[in-house]
């Protein structure tokens, strides 16, 4: 959002009143006070700077790699039309425009999206998410692969031109996927306790693809660190905010009991 500048008249006017204030003496109640010296600015200083600049990266993490998706027409750019499992189906067949080796299935897993038809119970594809996250007016189509060891590929799908492209597809072992503005976050654990990594993957109009803008590692946010749940005498675990007895967890929800459906957080 741009900031609010107040009208030349406006300005005027304030700038006056606080030469007023200044004249009146800093020292009178509610008048301004110093607030001291302020910090010298400081350029960056380069280190080594006799080293020559590289000329290649050493490894391809398959950022901007983009492919056409073989046999799929999206009528009037609305990805919503989609079936995601043909899509993940006819994903396995598409070629990459630079091969990084990073947007391959373990075979398990391929085996499971192919079979999807005649076992769905075993399906890897979960449900698909929309956003518009080009910002070009029409949504993409965001999809999520469960993999072996807790791992999740994440896949993002654009209209293009009649047709689909996948401009964005990586993997890890997350924590959650979030979709926040015109970006897709992914959140990972990291091997120090109390962190975790978080990703933020964005559109870039240059590459045509979606980039990891920023990485980073932070603290783990307070709400995630749930208290172990207490015990009752007879081993029983209960609600730490209630102290009531809660279900074990081979328990079957009753009927009728509501799941979130409105957000694409962890994996199952």
């Amino acid at each position: 959002m741009r900031p609010h500048r107040a009208p030349a008249a406006t300005r005027t006017a304030v700038c006056a009143v606080a030469a007023l204030a200044l004249l009146s003496g800093c020292g009178a109640a509610g008048g301004l006070k110093s607030a001291g010296d302020a910090p010298s600015a400081v350029e960056p200083k380069a280190l080594w700077p006799e080293l020559p600049p590289a000329s290649s990266a050493p490894y391809d993490y398959g950022e901007g790699e983009t492919a056409k998706i073989p046999g799929i027409r999206v009528t009037g750019g609305d990805v919503r039309r989609l079936d995601p499992v043909t899509v993940a189906q006819a994903g396995l067949k598409a070629k990459t425009d630079r091969d990084s080796g990073l947007d391959e299935l373990p075979d398990g897993t391929v085996r499971q999206i192919k079979a999807c038809r005649t076992a769905p119970d075993d399906c890897p594809v979960l449900p698909p998410y929309y956003r518009d996250l080009t910002g070009d007016g029409r949504d993409e189509l965001v999809l999520g692969i469960r993999m072996p060891d807790q791992q999740l590929a994440v896949r993002v799908y654009m209209p293009d031109a009649g047709g689909l492209t996948r401009i964005m597809s990586t993997y890890d072992a997350v924590i959650s996927v979030e979709l926040a503005g015109r970006d897709l976050i992914m959140r990972a654990p990291s091997v120090i306790p109390g962190y975790e990594y978080r990703t933020a993957w964005s559109w870039d109009d240059r590459q045509r693809a979606m980039l990891p803008t920023r990485d980073e590692i932070l603290r783990t946010p307070e709400h995630r660190k749930a208290p172990r749940p207490k015990r009752t005498p007879t081993g029983t675990p209960t609600n730490p905010a209630t102290g009531t007895p809660t279900p074990s967890a081979d328990a079957t929800s009753s009927p009728g009991t509501p799941t979130p459906s409105d957000s694409a957080t962890g994996t199952r």
